[in-house]
């Protein structure tokens, strides 16, 4: 029943994905080039409503905090995120929407998935030379958080609540949403070359 509710789930956020533009790299790319911020504004907003209800259901005891993880921070995060970024703005995919790019028949987005997987193959074969280079070394505490988390001990940024600069940040991302431009530079947007 789990992978059935999964399955359910994923095709409605890739349908969603698609319908607001996020599986075009047309949209992308004007996003990314600040040239029209409607997928930018609805990315924000999401990811703000998401924090609110998360980390005030955690607050109400309606979230099961135990099935969340502090990821810790080293350089290779900071690298890889780093080459995602470049990778999107090449490419106008980033994973989950080059996934929803290929459902929906795009060509181009079926390269991006491939050319993803012989990347992903070729770290897991450097993966131990990676490792000895240190990139994968705890750094900034490891494990820091912004807000305390109430019996862990993880470095925290602020002394308040997790859940309470959770929710703060959430707020600040919807605001945001509702704050930005369309079109901050008050052109049209321009079209990218894809396929």
């Amino acid at each position: 029943m789990d992978i059935l509710l999964a399955l359910v789930i994923g095709v409605g956020f890739g349908a969603v994905l698609d319908r607001i533009g996020a599986t075009n790299p047309s949209v992308l790319g004007n996003m990314l080039a600040l040239r029209a911020l409607g997928l930018m504004k609805t990315i924000l907003l999401g990811i703000g409503v998401a924090a609110i209800l998360i980390f005030g259901g955690q607050m109400l005891g309606l979230v099961d905090v135990a099935h969340m993880s502090v990821k810790g921070a080293y350089w290779g995060v900071l690298i890889g995120g780093m080459l995602l970024g470049f990778g999107w703005a090449l490419s106008g995919f980033c994973p989950g929407t080059g996934v929803c790019a290929a459902a929906s028949g795009r060509r181009d987005a079926m390269v991006y998935i491939a050319g993803g997987l012989v990347g992903a193959a070729a770290y897991t074969v450097v993966y131990s030379a990676i490792k000895d280079t240190g990139l994968l070394d705890a750094i900034w505490g490891g494990k820091l958080v912004i807000g305390q988390i109430p019996g862990q001990d993880y470095p925290a940024l602020l002394p308040v609540s997790g859940d309470i600069a959770g929710i703060v940040m959430g707020l600040v991302f919807v605001v945001i949403a509702f704050v930005l431009p369309e079109r901050p530079r008050g052109g049209l947007a321009v079209p990218v070359a894809a396929e």
